[in-house]
């Protein structure tokens, strides 16, 4: 059972940079238990206010629900309350809530809950979707906006006033303007994440807007680097947080950008780059290539 409260885990989430680990697989596409657990150890040197497992950089959307089950107990288990880990829950509606309740069944602290597959709805739908996972559990929820769910203003503040239990909006999207207005609506009653890929390209900037952290892909290869830049970003310090984008991230958005699903198969090339891999993806995806990953390998030591 957790520790966290809806609002003691939103308190905490907002503390800090946020861990979206990997999740490790075998040559043949198997979960890699002892893998994973090795790189959470690893990370766990590092100070961050939360643990996102199966998640987007995780693979979440290629996991079966045993596999996401076991991916969960063990990120609960190697982190023994150290950090609270949220769960996702995704797919339709019904898988949703059955992972909801998985999730809380396995000791987790809260959830992330990922679009819809496939169809698109209008934003009543979205609405009631989100509303049928907080009310499957007691867990403190983040909803997901982006792809084929993303969220307006005035279905934040519904879904705000209607489920105690859902305590941030993870921007997936970037407009603005749409952030602006969710912000003046919702004010504080929400934990605001950057959720865009690479977040620390746009973190400075959403900073602004009530966004006050966001998840990390970085952090799985580059720990010490990531929680710097996040301390460069919360200090609003604009010349060191462009000296590291120009040094480092805008040079990995080149590598990211070239191929459709880079934004996570890099991030497996980067534990492959420093000595540390984590297996191949799995399809869709599809894995850097071995100039890739020495390009990436020599981008890295410029910041270690």
């Amino acid at each position: 059972m957790t520790e966290y409260s809806p609002t003691d885990l939103a308190a905490q989430l907002k503390s800090g940079l946020l861990s979206f680990p990997v999740t490790h697989f075998t040559e043949d596409l198997q979960f890699d238990e002892e893998g994973y657990r090795k790189h959470l150890s690893w990370l766990a040197e590092y100070p961050v206010a939360g643990l996102f497992a199966a998640g987007g950089t995780g693979e979440g959307f290629s996991l079966n629900p045993e596999e996401t089950d076991r991916v969960v107990r063990a990120a609960v288990d190697e982190v023994a309350g150290a950090v609270p880990v949220l769960a996702p829950a995704t797919g339709s509606t019904a898988n949703a809530v059955a992972q909801a309740k998985a999730a809380e069944a396995a000791g987790a602290d809260g959830l992330l809950l990922m679009p819809p597959y496939l169809t698109e709805a209008g934003q009543d739908g979205l609405v009631e979707h989100a509303s049928r996972v907080c009310e499957a559990t007691g867990l403190g929820v983040i909803v997901y906006s982006r792809a084929n769910a993303v969220l307006r203003d005035e279905a934040v503040a519904q879904l705000a006033d209607r489920n105690p239990t859902l305590i941030g909006f993870k921007d997936g999207v970037g407009n603005i303007e749409q952030m602006t207005r969710t912000y003046a609506k919702v004010g504080d009653r929400l934990t605001y994440i950057g959720g865009l890929p690479t977040a620390e390209t746009f973190a400075l900037p959403l900073l602004q807007l009530g966004v006050s952290t966001y998840s990390s892909a970085l952090f799985n290869f580059a720990p010490k680097w990531a929680i710097e830049f996040y301390d460069a970003v919360r200090a609003q310090d604009r010349d060191e947080v462009y000296r590291r984008l120009n040094e480092f991230v805008i040079p990995y958005l080149d590598i990211r950008d070239r191929t459709a699903g880079y934004a996570v198969s890099i991030v497996k090339g980067g534990l492959a780059a420093i000595g540390r891999p984590a297996g191949p993806v799995r399809p869709p995806l599809t894995d850097l290539r071995e100039d890739e990953i020495a390009e990436l390998r020599d981008l890295i030591a410029r910041i270690s």
